[in-house]
């Protein structure tokens, strides 16, 4: 039994022994692996030897510097540099991997992952101190960041890359100025009248190793749809205090388009970090090419930013691009329809229509303003025939609608209060109008509502007067024979009081 449990604890200890080997080159020199467990795919990662020496236990001595290291002769001795690089080194000289970074120049690396999924692996790496980054230009563009680090490699070795990268998003505000003097809170989508002046914000979240970069390029490319026109007043914020360090322009492009672009080549010189939040700004015209209904007015922004760390000082900063983020504005309109009842309405046929179009009238629509508390008229386009009156780029709110002109024989109706609601994804990535209704307050009217083309629809009727008798019947010869009566009357009262006078 004895014998058992120590060939057992033989066995065992020859597995733990084999877990350990490591490739050997042809001549027996031991060799190890760095594997990058990384959330994203497609990165080829590259070894670059700094350092090498003797290993014995685990201890690297007799430092000198590594074969990718072109400009090893103009250096300082590569021990005294190692030992001020290593984390257990207090002196007031200690000096960074950043340090290190700067002070080399490389030449090749010695390995590397090849374009395979994670985890990734670089092998065949003997004992030393090694610079483990991205393949240059291999992520221009991508939402992604070059890695750069260096690793002590005397046994096989297990990393994280050490990158981050930014996040932007897009805001807008809304109002009901029918309701509230207020606007609402920062939110994905909104309603607003043509003309209003809408409220936008671009919010940037820095990486979180800024501070790994010599120079940090930040550019908001942001663009506004042909139905809004930029006011020119854009404000940037880093960490909220306004800077005047960033370049603002616009260009209206041949669509109608207008690309609005807010860039600095370094932040790090404006005192931006690491997560630093830069916040832009800025309103915008809600103006006549405006789009109705459910399509809306889309906007989006998307941040182009450096993300190659190693790159970064040399004045052609390598640089990713986020996802776009998008926002809507919507607009809505409504049409009234002016129709009188058809004398000729037969309910038992079915080509038969109840009411008929009718011309000669004119309709003013108002808004109620809760901030300047008046009625604010709203533009008016009427069909050729003068019987449609559509009243576009409506927000949600309260309206009246008089008729400021009736048409001859009809009775002009009384003014009709009525209220547009509306409902849209406010907190969203694909903002969408949900529902779009019209409700009369007073006053007689019936909307139907088109959601997706932001339309609602009603019929005003309008009523022929009360009509008088025509000459020469019934109606005026109850008043010849009233006025004959009368005259009779009068005669009658007359000759009595002559006899009456005449008895006396």
């Amino acid at each position: 039994m004895r014998h058992l449990r120590k060939l057992a604890s033989v066995l065992l200890a020859l597995v733990m022994a084999a877990a350990l080997v490591t490739t050997a080159f042809a001549d027996g020199e031991t060799t190890y692996s760095i594997t990058i467990n990384s959330d994203a795919e497609g990165h080829t990662y590259e070894a670059y030897q700094i350092f090498t020496g003797d290993l014995h236990e685990g201890v690297l001595s007799n430092i000198v510097w590594g074969s990718s290291v072109s400009n090893a002769d103009d250096l300082d001795d590569a021990a005294k540099v190692a030992e001020k690089l290593d984390t257990n080194y207090t002196g007031a000289d200690k000096i960074t991997a950043d340090d290190l970074l700067k002070m080399i120049t490389l030449g090749d690396p010695v390995a590397d992952s090849g374009e395979t999924s994670n985890p990734y692996v670089i092998s065949g790496l003997a004992a030393g101190y090694y610079l483990v980054k991205d393949q240059d230009a291999s992520l221009a563009g991508d939402n992604d960041a070059y890695t750069e680090y260096i690793i002590k490699v005397v046994a096989d070795v297990t990393a994280a890359p050490k990158s981050s990268v930014p996040t932007v998003e897009k805001k807008v505000k809304d109002i009901n100025n029918s309701t509230n003097d207020a606007m609402t809170d920062w939110q994905d989508s909104a309603d607003h009248d043509i003309g209003d002046s809408v409220p936008f914000q671009l919010k940037a979240t820095l990486a979180k190793n800024v501070s790994a970069y010599t120079t940090y390029k930040v550019v908001f490319h942001d663009t506004l749809s042909k139905g809004l026109t930029y006011n020119n007043d854009a404000k940037v914020y880093i960490d909220g205090e306004e800077t005047d360090g960033f370049t603002v322009t616009s260009t209206v492009n041949d669509d109608g388009t207008t690309t609005l672009t807010v860039s600095c080549d370094d932040v790090k010189a404006l005192g931006a970090g690491n997560s630093s939040v830069i916040t832009v700004e800025y309103t915008a015209t809600l103006n006549e090419n405006a789009v109705l209904g459910s399509a809306g007015n889309p906007n989006e922004v998307y941040l182009e930013y450096s993300n190659n760390p190693y790159k970064s000082g040399e004045g052609s900063n390598e640089t990713g691009e986020t996802p776009e983020d998008v926002v809507i504005v919507f607009t809505y309109k409504t049409i009234i329809n002016k129709v009188t009842k058809n004398p000729d309405y037969d309910p038992d046929a079915s080509d038969s229509e109840e009411y008929i179009p009718l011309t000669g009238a004119e309709f003013t629509l108002e808004k109620y303003n809760k901030a300047t508390d008046k009625w604010e008229a709203i533009a008016v386009v009427k069909n050729d025939e003068g019987t449609t009156f559509t009243f576009s780029g409506l927000d949600d709110g309260d309206y009246r609608l008089t008729e400021t002109e009736t048409p001859a024989g009809y009775n002009t109706i009384e003014d009709i209060y009525f209220t547009i609601t509306a409902e849209h994804d406010v907190l969203s990535d694909n903002p969408a109008l949900t529902s779009l209704s019209g409700n009369a307050t007073t006053g007689e009217i019936t909307f139907t509502s088109n959601t997706a083309e932001g339309s609602l629809s009603a019929n005003v009727i309008n009523n022929a007067g009360a009509t008088l008798p025509e000459t020469g019947g019934m109606g005026t010869t109850v008043f010849y024979v009233v006025g004959a009566a009368l005259v009779v009357t009068a005669v009658v009262l007359l000759v009595t009081k002559k006899r009456m006078s005449g008895e006396q």
